[in-house]
């Protein structure tokens, strides 16, 4: 009985978080294009013959830089293959987060309903993470390339043949390493610091529960300083997927942007990253809220829900 009750509370979380998936990806698409074009501004190749954003463009000239020169719908650029990673991503997340759970529960002869320490969370969440994200990596690279503006490709498939034809496994995989620092401390850090700031939030307003706007700040917090601290491994992932030829490997490309923007360059695109965060974070919690779960004892399978489609 608790067995079946405990996967009907996963199909529930898997649900909801497609749900809330979809809708965020369809929503704030144009903040992730946004976060790639601030990222990548002034590298284009001069034999590509594209326009250079520039050097020091904000975010909100992007916006209108991108919708003048490519209309409204150019800020949605790179959805399909966004909206082919949201739901397989979310799959594969709960499928290696609910198998690594059973597994440790098993070893560490812990019951369903007992809850983990925040250690083992951040460790479940990170691992699960990285299966996810290394499996779909070749659909983030085809994103990252049709977000940048520098590559026109008919349809996925066509990338995907494309990259394999010119470029190999290498470049569907490119940005591997920075993928994965990026990914799973990721996940990790998010669910420490909203554990942490929650705490403090109940002790500072001395209530045993947050209301939903509480705990969406909580959240949104949580997001924030996860992503200043991950921010560095997005910017590099972008540049390794998009102009993979150029770096050799992943300290050259984090030499290149130090040595060309300095410092700062590897925080290029943190203000939309950020905000598309937070909007999604209202996003899930909206979607977690209706559906009503129960405490049963997989609240970090319901956290894996509010982060597996936010980075």
């Amino acid at each position: 009985m608790g067995h079946s009750k405990f996967d009907a509370s996963l199909v529930k979380a898997f649900a909801a978080g497609s749900l809330s998936g979809t809708c965020s990806t369809l929503l704030f698409q144009p903040f992730d294009l946004v976060k790639t074009r601030l990222q990548v501004e002034g590298t284009a190749l001069s034999s590509a013959g594209r326009l250079k954003l520039g050097g020091s463009n904000g975010m909100l000239y992007t916006f209108y830089s991108v919708a003048r020169r490519e209309h409204i719908v150019g800020l949605w650029r790179g959805l399909v293959p966004a909206l082919s990673r949201c739901v397989p991503g979310i799959g594969l997340y709960f499928s290696a987060l609910h198998g690594l759970s059973q597994f440790t529960s098993q070893h560490l002869e812990l019951s369903c309903s007992e809850e983990r320490t925040l250690g083992e969370s951040v460790l479940l969440g990170a691992s699960a993470r990285t299966i996810a994200g290394i499996t779909l990596l070749p659909v983030t690279v085809v994103k990252t390339r049709y977000e940048s503006g520098f590559y026109s490709y008919s349809s996925m498939l066509d990338a995907m043949t494309s990259i394999w034809r010119r470029e190999g496994g290498k470049g569907l995989y490119s940005g591997l390493l920075a993928t994965v620092a990026r990914d799973a401390p990721f996940s990790g850090l998010y669910l420490m610091f909203y554990t942490m700031i929650k705490r403090q939030a109940k002790n500072g307003l001395g209530t045993p529960e947050l209301h939903a706007f509480e705990t969406f700040i909580c959240g949104s917090l949580a997001g924030v300083i996860a992503s200043v601290v991950t921010q560095p491994a997005d910017v590099v992932k972008t540049r390794l997927q998009l102009f993979p030829h150029k770096y050799n490997s992943t300290g050259s490309a984090v030499y290149c942007i130090l040595k060309t923007n300095g410092v700062f360059g590897l925080f290029k695109g943190l203000v939309p990253r950020s905000v598309r965060r937070t909007l999604m974070a209202a996003m899930s919690w909206t979607v977690y809220e209706r559906v009503s779960f129960k405490r049963i004892g997989i609240d970090h399978l319901i956290m894996a829900m509010k982060t597996v489609h936010q980075v």
